[in-house]
C-alpha cells in the first residue's frame, strides 16, 4: 500500500503551464552557482592540505578523512531525511536554508585549532550540503523534459569542477599572500593562512541564499504529464520521522513504531536490525585489524548501519518507492558502478594539488593559479559534453546512460597514469586537464538514470541514493584509500612523493570495478525502464 496516494493535479495545477525555456535556464544558472559554492567549500581543503597537516600535525590519512569520510557519512545520512523533505516541501527554500548552514560551518572551520574541532565543522558542512543535490535534481526534473534532462543535470554538475577550481585558486592565493604578509607574526586574531582561506570562501555563500529564496517552485511531474500535489500537510513531521529512522540509536524506536503502524512484528524487525548492527560492527573490526584507521571504519560502519536501518522502515512506509529504487538491479548496481567512477575522480581530484606540490616543488599559490582554472575548464567541458552526448546516445540506445559510464573509465585511465608519471610540470598540467575532462563525462548520465527509473514523486529519494553511492563509495573511500596507502608507505620509509604516487595509481585500478558494475546494470536497464509504470502499480503506487 502506497502512503498518501498522490491525487491528480488540483485546479491550479491543471491550469498551469510548463515553465518557459528562459525561466528554466535562469533557474539552472542559479542552481549551478549554488553547486559552485557547494564545491568551493568542500574542495578548498585540498589546496590547504599541506598547511593544515603542518600546523595540526596530521598525516595524509587524517587529511583525507577530514575531506572525505567525516563529511561523506553525515552528508549521506542526513541526505536521506532531507531528500524526503525535498519530495514533500518547497525545494528552493530547503536549498537556501542549507546554503546558509554549510557556508557558516565553512567559515567557522577557520577557527579550528585541532583535528577534532575541524572534524566537527566538517560534519556541519556535510549536513548543510546534503540539502542541495536531491532538491536541485528534483527541481531540474520538473523544469526540463526527459529529452533535455541529462543535459540540464550535467550542466548543473559542472558546479563540481567550477567550484573545485575556484576553491583551489582562492585557497592558494589566500594562503600564499597571508603567509607572506604575516611571515613575522602579527596576523589578525592569530589566524594562519589556511584559516583565513576558510573565512574567505564561507561568508559569501550566505548572500547567495537570499537569491535562491526568490526562485519559483515548479510543479512536480508537469513536464511528463504526471502533475502531483505540491504540499504535504506535515512535511517537517515526515522529515523528522525519516531522521529518526536513520539516526542511531533512535532507529530502534522508529522501527518499533513503524512495525506497529503496519501490523508487523516489532521484535522481528528489531532483531533483524540488531543483526545488521552486529554485521557492520564486525566488518569495521575486521578492517581496523587489517589496515588500521580506526576512526575511518567506525564512521563508515555507523553510516552503513544508519542506511540499512532506514531501508527497513522505508520498505513498509513507502513500498512503491522502495521497490522502484532498491529492487531495481539497474538502479542499485548502476549507482554503485558510477560510485567507483567517483572513487577515482574524488581521489585524484583531491590529491592532485598536494602531489604537484611534492613532485614538482611548487607552492600552494603556484599550484592553485594553474590547477584551479584547468580543473574548472576540464570539468566544465567534460560534464557538459558528457551530458549532451548522453542525451544523444540515449535517444538512440536505451543503454546509453550506462555506456557513457563505461566509456568514461576506459578513456580517462591513461591520462590519470600519465599525470602521476609526468616528468615536467607542463606535461603534468596538460594531463590533469585531460583527466578532469574525461573522468567527469559520466556525471549527467548517472543523475539522469536515477531519475528516469522512478516515478516523479520519488525523484529526490532516488537522488538521495545516488548521492549516498557517490559519497560512500566515491568521497569516503577514494581520497582516504589513496591517502592511507601513502601514509602506510611513508611510515615504512618510502619517500612521501613516491608513496602518494603509489597510492594514486592503486586507486586508479577502481575503474575496473566500475566497468563490472555498469556492465551488469546495462543488462537490465531496457526491461526495467519499459516496465516502469507496471512495476510501480504492482508495488501499490496510484497513477
Amino acid at each position: 500500500m502506497a502512503p498518501d496516494p498522490t491525487p491528480q493535479a488540483t485546479e491550479a495545477t491543471d491550469s498551469a503551464e510548463v515553465p518557459s525555456k528562459a525561466y528554466s535556464n535562469y533557474v539552472l544558472v542559479i542552481l549551478i552557482l549554488v553547486y559552485v559554492f557547494n564545491f568551493v567549500d568542500r574542495q578548498i581543503i585540498s589546496i590547504l592540505a599541506e598547511d593544515i597537516k603542518a600546523d595540526l600535525g596530521l598525516t595524509d590519512a587524517n587529511i583525507a578523512f577530514l575531506y572525505g569520510t567525516v563529511f561523506a557519512v553525515f552528508y549521506a545520512i542526513f541526505g536521506i531525511p532531507l531528500g524526503r523533505l525535498a519530495d514533500i516541501w518547497t525545494r528552493k527554500n530547503l536549498i537556501a536554508i542549507g546554503l546558509v548552514g554549510w557556508s557558516a560551518m565553512t567559515a567557522l572551520s577557520g577557527t579550528a585549532k585541532s583535528f577534532a574541532s575541524l572534524a566537527t565543522f566538517r560534519i556541519g558542512v556535510g549536513i548543510g550540503e546534503s540539502t542541495a543535490t536531491p532538491s536541485a535534481f528534483s527541481m531540474l526534473g520538473d523544469y526540463f523534459s526527459p529529452k533535455l534532462r541529462a543535459t540540464a543535470m550535467a550542466l548543473y554538475s559542472t558546479g563540481v569542477y567550477i567550484g573545485s577550481g575556484v576553491g583551489i585558486v582562492i585557497g592558494g592565493l589566500v594562503v600564499d599572500n597571508w603567509n607572506e604578509a604575516y611571515a613575522d607574526g602579527g596576523a589578525p586574531f592569530g589566524l594562519a593562512g589556511w584559516q583565513a582561506a576558510f573565512f574567505a570562501v564561507g561568508i559569501p555563500g550566505m548572500l547567495l541564499a537570499i537569491w535562491v529564496w526568490t526562485l519559483r517552485e515548479p510543479i512536480r511531474g508537469l513536464t511528463e504529464g504526471l502533475p502531483a500535489r505540491e504540499n504535504h500537510p506535515s512535511p517537517f513531521r515526515e522529515a523528522f520521522k525519516e531522521l529518526m529512522a536513520v539516526l542511531p540509536p533512535f532507529t530502534l524506536f522508529s522501527l518499533a513504531s513503524t512495525a506497529k503502524a503496519y501490523n508487523r512484528s516489532a521484535s522481528k524487525m528489531i532483531g533483524t536490525n540488531l543483526a545488521i548492527a552486529a554485521a557492520c560492527a564486525a566488518g569495521a573490526w575486521l578492517l581496523i585489524a587489517t589496515v588500521g584507521a580506526t576512526v575511518q571504519w567506525i564512521a563508515l560502519s555507523i553510516g552503513l548501519y544508519a542506511f540499512f536501518s532506514w531501508l527497513q522502515g522505508l520498505a513498509l512506509r513507502d513500498k512503491a518507492a522502495f521497490n522502484m529504487i532498491y529492487k531495481s538491479r539497474t538502479v542499485v548496481l548502476g549507482m554503485i558502478g558510477f560510485g567507483w567512477l567517483a572513487f577515482v575522480g574524488y581521489g585524484l581530484g583531491f590529491w592532485s594539488a598536494p602531489y604537484l606540490q611534492r613532485a614538482h616543488g611548487l607552492t600552494a599559490g603556484e599550484v592553485g593559479a594553474v590547477l584551479g582554472p584547468l580543473s574548472a575548464l576540464g570539468g566544465l567541458i567534460g560534464v557538459a559534453s558528457g551530458g549532451f552526448f548522453s542525451d544523444w546516445l540515449r535517444r538512440r540506445h536505451k543503454k546509453g546512460r550506462l555506456i557513457v559510464g563505461m566509456l568514461t573509465a576506459a578513456l580517462s585511465l591513461p591520462a590519470g597514469f600519465g599525470f602521476i608519471y609526468a616528468e615536467d610540470t607542463t606535461t603534468a598540467y596538460v594531463l590533469v586537464f585531460i583527466f578532469n575532462a574525461l573522468s567527469s563525462f559520466w556525471i549527467g548520465s548517472a543523475a539522469a538514470l536515477s531519475n528516469e527509473m522512478v516515478m516523479p514523486r520519488m525523484r529526490a529519494t532516488a537522488s538521495a541514493y545516488y548521492v549516498l553511492a557517490m559519497t560512500y563509495v566515491g568521497l569516503a573511500l577514494g581520497p582516504f584509500t589513496m591517502g592511507q596507502i601513502s601514509t602506510r608507505l611513508t611510515a615504512a620509509g618510502q619517500d612521501p612523493t613516491l608513496a602518494l604516487r603509489n597510492g594514486i595509481q592503486i586507486g586508479l585500478c577502481a575503474y575496473g570495478l566500475a566497468l563490472i558494475f555498469l556492465f551488469i546494470a546495462s543488462r537490465s536497464v531496457v526491461e526495467e525502464e519499459e516496465s516502469r509504470l507496471e512495476r510501480a502499480q504492482a508495488a501499490g503506487e496510484v497513477i
